[in-house]
């Protein structure tokens, strides 16, 4: 039997040769941001969602909402299978940053790819409010597109390198757009006045940041939104102005990296922003020097098929996130569909003006006794103790830090904060393992309290005379002493 041959302009089209450095930088730097989020979920989830967690995935499941999430615990929840199922991620996002499964077939690394996808997303989706953040739905969308640029036996396929480039513009422009129709501070650009120190999680450089001068802040401001609102249709311009309009997106996230911690909404957009740049772009920038062609330089018919079908799918469901680009009421940060795929993003449509933080301590003295001396927990990233630097944590994420800041705001979806102050009554081990310091040293204290307090940086000449990085005042009591029964 003499097998059919098909004309080689079927699929000439789709081959897009000329991004095998995007797509080694895009499979590579996706798979280490799951990388990372798995390891989050091995140190974290046990003690935030776990069998004795603070908001138990065993109760979650019981609701019919949770029962129709696509995730490997719909039917059974324990913190072994938690583990199993994170490590596995973890090992396979490590061979996808080696480089180990590219030289595969491609119908072997796409199912891989695929498979961490999968996995990620049957932790997110019975993560409750510890993974309600907008970077999880991001990092489970930029998992499934870009498993589909395939392995080096077939050429990226260019509609999936403009589907990614499609994510980043609605991230970028989603996120301009709600900051415009969300808070005056932005379009009178005076929000960067106060970001740097109402973030909620200060970097090391956050303090020298906000001590810069207003007029810079403006500047900033201004920068954002042409970053946000113009650059992004440049994405879709021939070369090099796609190549131009990247770069500039991803100078002005770097700077964002420097001056926070966003757990890894920064580094995948910087990473996805990498599907703007053509070879010849990486060419240039290495002074001639020959780079690119990593793979072959065609698509097998067979996968013309798979990656046409999937873009065509995941342009439908681009309809959603479309519309609420333009809407009066445009949503930040919401999945259209329970897969966590083609969503609407945005971050700080307002800005804070003031920062507030909650200080829980403990007695192991009578509290009802004015004398009792009282101890504070330090929060591994969260602002506490005055004198000490905020430091780096991104692209890793500490889910209770970042929860506390919301607590501090007002958060009515706060239940986990109740059962946070009875785990530290009881001393519990996974839960202090989540914090900097225990000043029990493992030993149940008598009592706990929750007091609020205004912070702000300490200007540059308060810095010099008391050596504090924070200045606070007391606002009052958020939980009074409690106790556990018989322990008064």
């Amino acid at each position: 039997m003499v097998p059919v041959e098909f004309p080689a302009w079927l699929t000439a089209w789709l081959a897009g040769d000329d991004y095998t450095i995007a797509r080694e930088i895009l499979e590579r730097g996706v798979a280490a941001l799951y990388l990372v989020a798995f390891v989050s979920a091995v140190n974290q989830f046990p003690a935030l969602l776990g069998d004795n967690g603070l908001l138990p995935v065993r109760r979650f499941l019981r609701h019919p909402y949770a029962r129709k999430q696509p995730t490997l615990f719909r039917r059974r929840y324990s913190d072994r299978l938690l583990r199993t199922v994170a490590w596995t991620g973890a090992v396979l996002s490590a061979l996808i940053v080696a480089g180990v499964l590219q030289p595969t077939p491609t119908y072997v690394f796409v199912p891989v790819f695929l498979i961490v996808w999968f996995l990620y997303l049957s932790i997110v989706n019975v993560g409750q409010t510890f993974y309600g953040f907008g970077w999880e739905s991001l990092l489970c969308e930029a998992g499934f597109v870009v498993a589909f640029l395939g392995a080096w036996d077939t050429a990226p396929p260019i509609t999936i390198v403009f589907f990614v480039r499609w994510l980043v513009f609605r991230l970028e422009f989603g996120a301009g757009m709600i900051k415009m129709r969300g808070d005056r501070s932005w379009r009178d650009l005076t929000a960067l006045f106060y970001h740097h120190e109402t973030q909620p999680m200060p970097n090391p450089l956050s303090r020298t940041a906000h001590l810069l001068p207003k007029w810079f802040h403006r500047l900033e401001v201004l920068g954002n939104h042409v970053a946000q609102l113009v650059v992004p249709w440049f994405l879709f311009f021939p070369q090099p102005v796609a190549s131009v309009a990247a770069a500039v997106m991803i100078l002005t996230q770097l700077w964002l990296v420097l001056t926070g911690n966003f757990a890894w909404l920064n580094w995948i957009t910087i990473v996805l922003a990498f599907a703007g740049i053509s070879d010849p772009v990486f060419s240039w920038l290495f002074g001639g020097a020959d780079v690119g062609g990593i793979g072959a330089s065609d698509v097998p018919l067979w996968y013309a098929l798979v990656a046409v079908a999937v873009t065509v799918f995941l342009v439908v469901l681009s309809w959603p996130p479309l519309k609420n680009l333009f809407a009066r009421r445009q949503l930040m940060n919401a999945s259209f569909n329970r897969w966590h795929l083609v969503n609407a993003y945005g971050a700080f449509g307002s800005v804070t003006k003031e920062r507030y933080e909650v200080v829980v301590e403990g007695t192991a003295d009578d509290p009802s006794d004015p004398g009792a001396h009282w101890l504070e927990y330090g929060f591994k990233g969260k602002p506490g103790d005055v004198r000490r630097l905020p430091r780096q944590f991104a692209p890793y994420h500490l889910r209770l830090d970042w929860l506390m800041w919301f607590l501090a705001l007002g958060s009515r979806d706060s239940p986990w904060f109740e059962v946070l102050l009875l785990r530290l009554l009881e001393a519990d081990t996974p839960t202090l393992k989540l914090l900097r310091c225990d000043p029990f040293d493992g030993e149940p204290p008598r009592a706990i309290r929750a007091r609020m307090f205004l912070y702000r940086f300490s200007t540059r000449a308060e810095k010099r005379r008391t050596g504090d990085i924070w200045v606070r005042s007391e606002v009052g009591d958020l939980v009074p002493p409690v106790s556990l029964r018989g322990r008064q």
